[in-house]
């Protein structure tokens, strides 16, 4: 099966919104990605709607619709009967509009929507079934198909309103093909799964965005049909106030949005409904609020009312097909994964740091209700433990917390009034405080001289490294002062090299030393030399002088 919606990878940024909105949770989180699972998946497109970097994207179906136009093929247009809210416009000015983008021709799926309320009307007289739940929402057929397979007995086996009025123009147009274009993504789902009905789907989207492309503007103006009722089914409730035919024994109900929806096939199942027809709708507001209107342009209740105001009283006239050709057979299709056991959820909750009941937050954080339904997601698959806010803030806390008390160097932290706001056992020790409790929340002049905190602060320069003197403490440190303008936040740190500057003057003591000494050594070599050389002058001269009268003497001879 084709993916119809799909994920823009580069702008996914771990938010979870779209788990937290979808229903049936088939997103699968890794990675650090948003991932959606197509078997589990019953397009409802709460997802597109929600995410808030825009990083879900339909599939495009546009190139194949221009391509079978420029083939050849008479297209007509299936028009969902919200395109009035969409759009502010009458089936005419739409009709011309697509005609212009080379349509053969356009008509309201409301035609189909009679149709299909009349065989519902039929099946509640003749079929006589407990429960009969209504299959004109595609993302509700398929939500029973995948998760409640046991109510498909009370599904409606009709086609949806798109297919009836597809099939309706293919009879009357003989071989021609057929584009729905609606609100909504499950229809794309719908025309490929069951064949030879619609061709295509387009949403109002796609169509917005080829009007501009070719330069169409469809004309602001609104036709009045009054056998138009079927234009009421894009709203909650709107099939109940389309049927004529009223059984008194029957109960006639509404529910729209997932949530609401499961619910009510829980109570069937449970054997609490009985005698009732269910129209239901998986979007809020119904068709009126899908996935696909463009919101920018109308709000949930000025759609609703747009199309309140466009509906006639009377139903279309239109030739009833045999029920053999309304069937649609609808099969349960499995997306249930096998459960784990307590002892493998229990297993999950503990790496989640979650080992006492009073721990599981239930905080919804991660996408999911509770803190058991993330286990078994984590056993599936779909997600990973730090998905969890409060484990993830714990461990950073604690990580945190471990660095800083265990760092041998003295840390404080400050907010921009100067006042310590952390301070860690090694600046505790530094300037002989007993207890931290003693200095938090005070001003840090009371430790230390601010002057070289303001500098930081209103230069947000840091300074690394610098060598201080603390009189105070009498100690030194190599002082570094950081100021983060975004947290508003000032940090010092201290590292105590006292030791060293006593090592430093001792070795500085000792060169001293060891330089007088020397110099007094060479003074006491300078003075023996000088002593000796003069005595070895004397005695040299007396030498002198005995040899000169040595030599007188011989010569006199």
């Amino acid at each position: 099966m084709a993916e119809f919606l799909k994920l823009k990878k580069s702008n996914c940024k771990n938010c979870y919104k779209c788990i937290r909105h979808c229903p049936v949770k088939s997103i699968r989180f890794s990675g650090n990605q948003a991932n959606i699972i197509g078997d589990e998946c019953i397009l409802c497109g709460q997802c597109f709607v929600v995410c808030p970097q825009n990083a879900k994207e339909i599939a495009d179906s546009t190139e194949r619709v221009k391509y079978l136009i420029t083939s050849g093929e008479k297209v007509y247009a299936s028009v969902a009967p919200s395109f009035v809210a969409n759009y502010g416009v009458g089936i005419d000015s739409l009709t011309e509009a697509l005609k212009k983008l080379g349509f053969a021709g356009a008509e309201e799926t409301a035609i189909g929507a009679t149709i299909v309320k009349t065989e519902y009307e039929r099946l509640i007289r003749e079929d006589k079934r407990d429960v009969l739940i209504s299959s004109c929402c595609n993302s509700v057929n398929l939500l029973i198909q995948k998760y409640y397979p046991e109510a498909l007995e009370y599904l409606a086996d009709v086609l949806s309103p798109m297919q009836a009025h597809c099939q309706d123009l293919k009879n009357r147009y003989s071989g021609c093909k057929t584009v729905f274009i609606g609100p909504c993504v499950s229809k794309k789902e719908e025309a490929a799964r069951y064949g030879g009905y619609t061709d295509d789907v387009l949403t109002f989207e796609e169509l917005t965005n080829w009007f501009k492309e070719a330069g169409v503007t469809p004309e602001k103006s609104i036709d009045n049909n009054n056998q138009s009722r079927a234009r009421l089914f894009p709203t909650t409730g709107g099939i109940l106030r389309t049927m004529r035919e009223r059984d008194p024994d029957f109960t006639y109900l509404a529910f729209d949005g997932v949530e609401n929806c499961k619910e009510a096939l829980e109570e069937i199942l449970e054997g609490k409904l009985h005698n009732c027809f269910i129209e239901m709708s998986a979007c809020a507001g119904s068709c009126a609020n899908g996935p696909v209107m463009e919101k920018y342009k109308k709000s949930p209740v000025a759609s609703a009312m747009a199309i309140n105001k466009y509906a006639g009283s009377e139903d279309y006239v239109v030739k009833q097909p045999d029920k053999s050709e309304l069937h649609k057979k609808m099969t349960f299709l499995n997306a249930k994964s096998s459960m784990p056991t307590e002892e493998e959820i229990t297993a999950i909750l503990r790496k989640m740091g979650k080992t006492r009941p009073d721990q599981e937050l239930n905080c919804g954080s991660c996408g999911y209700e509770t803190c058991r339904e993330k286990a078994i997601a984590i056993y599936h698959g779909k997600a990973d433990i730090s998905m969890c806010l409060p484990f993830l803030k714990d461990k950073a806390e604690s990580f945190s917390d471990n660095i800083i008390s265990s760092s041998p160097n003295a840390i404080i932290a400050m907010n921009e009034n100067l006042e310590i706001q952390q301070i860690n056992k090694s600046a505790l020790q530094l300037m002989n405080i007993s207890r931290a409790s003693d200095v938090m929340g005070e001003q840090i002049i009371r430790l230390l001289d601010p002057a070289v905190f303001i500098e930081v602060m209103q230069s947000n320069k840091p300074i690394h490294n610098e060598r201080r003197y603390l009189t105070e403490y009498d100690k030194f440190v190599e002082q570094t002062v950081i100021y983060d303008s975004e947290y508003r936040i000032v940090i010092c740190l201290m590292r105590d090299v006292t030791n060293e500057e006593k090592a430093k003057v001792r070795k500085e003591n000792v060169g001293r030393t060891t330089a007088d000494i020397a110099d007094k050594v060479v003074e006491n070599q300078m003075r023996i030399v000088q002593e000796i050389a003069s005595l070895l002058g004397e005695t040299a001269a007396e030498t002198k002088v005995a040899l000169m009268k040595l030599k007188e003497s011989i010569a006199n001879e």
